[in-house]
């Protein structure tokens, strides 16, 4: 019921700014018209003006009716106030019918078109987040192959061998029952922020963040992941609030450092940077590991990517999808993401956020 009440609100909504498009548009043409007929005496011109109008009402509408709607209009203001006799409806001539006749048809024809192109432009774009959308499942699907059958070997063996196994050889297999449950949880984690946010449908409720409180959480929970990881970190000693979903961001900056720790073969420092320009906040997560192969940098937020350095069989690789589910989450906050190989080796990931505008008059 309530998904019912959802769709016939929102198809209200869009029926109410389509036809204000159509009374907008069609209200300048008109008064456009009426200045060139009085100023120039460019009657010619008027019919073009109401051509380009059904294409514009066409192009910012859904559907066929409003460009059908508004091609109908149009004829009939032309023939009402820009054809002789003036202001009044006449059909009777030849040349008016024949006229009245040709408008429409242009105007028709134009509003079709223009549909046609809008649905064919949606119907490419469905194709390739449907394309996309396969290239993820069969990622997921090669990714959790690996860790359940870790997960599934380590148990079976434990329970058949329990006696025949040292503690040190149980714990082993614990230890990796342990990593693998770990990683598939971080790996469910990303799928729901991209079920959170599919389809750009849903907005991100945004708070203000004090940056150093968010910096804070991020490397308590990363040092828990690894503690044998350092991270360098520098932020502005200034303080910055910055409007996001905190948990989202945080998932960004933890997937960024963990694609670093998992993926940079050679690592030996890791650095959290923060700075500000302009009116925005620049995050960077630089390492001084392998890089990234050039060949991958076009697409390297948009699916499923190999290692930086050729996996052994067996491994298991999330680093496209979580470098996709980072590109979702700052799109869905208005934000950019970017990568780019260091000349002294590693790569920097950063992004950017739009700072908190300081109102004087909340402090008053």
């Amino acid at each position: 019921m309530n998904d019912w009440l959802k769709r016939n609100k929102k198809k209200s909504k869009s029926w109410r700014k389509d036809l204000l498009y159509l009374i907008l548009i069609l209200s300048i043409s008109f008064l456009l018209s009426l200045q060139i007929q009085v100023l120039f005496q460019a009657e010619s011109l008027i019919p073009t003006i109401f051509v380009l109008a059904v294409f514009l009402i066409s192009l910012v509408t859904q559907g066929y009716i409003w460009g059908i709607m508004s091609s109908l209009i149009s004829m009939m203001a032309v023939n009402y106030a820009f054809t002789f006799p003036y202001f009044t409806f006449n059909f009777s001539g030849p040349e008016n019918l024949f006229s009245a006749i040709v408008m429409l048809f242009v105007t028709s024809m134009t509003s079709t078109l223009t549909t046609k192109i809008k649905e064919q432009e949606k119907i490419r774009s469905e194709g390739e987040k449907e394309k996309m959308r396969a290239n993820l499942l069969r990622a997921i699907s090669h990714d959790l192959r690996t860790p359940l059958t870790t997960i599934y070997g380590s148990c079976s063996a434990i329970i058949e061998n329990y006696d025949l196994l040292s503690k040190e050889q149980q714990l082993k297999l614990l230890e990796e029952v342990r990593e693998d449950s770990q990683w598939l949880i971080r790996m469910v984690e990303n799928l729901l922020s991209v079920t959170r946010i599919d389809g750009e449908k849903v907005n991100v409720i945004k708070t203000p963040t004090v940056l150093e409180e968010l910096i804070d959480t991020v490397l308590v929970k990363f040092q828990k992941r690894y503690p044998g990881q350092e991270v360098t970190v520098e932020i502005p000693d200034e303080f910055i609030s910055i409007p996001m979903d905190a948990v989202l961001i945080e998932q960004v900056l933890m997937n960024l450092l963990e694609n670093a720790v998992q993926h940079a073969k050679g690592m030996k420092q890791l650095k959290l940077k923060v700075f500000t320009s302009g009116t925005k906040a620049i995050f960077e997560v630089t390492d001084d590991g392998c890089g990234i192969p050039k060949e991958q940098m076009s697409h390297l937020f948009t699916g499923y990517l190999e290692k930086r350095n050729a996996p052994a069989d067996g491994q298991k690789n999330s680093m496209g999808i979580g470098l996709s589910v980072c590109a979702a989450i700052l799109k869905a906050h208005g934000g950019e993401i970017y990568a780019e190989n260091q000349k002294s080796g590693g790569v920097t990931f950063g992004f950017s956020l739009e700072k908190e505008e300081v109102d004087e008059n909340n402090y008053e």
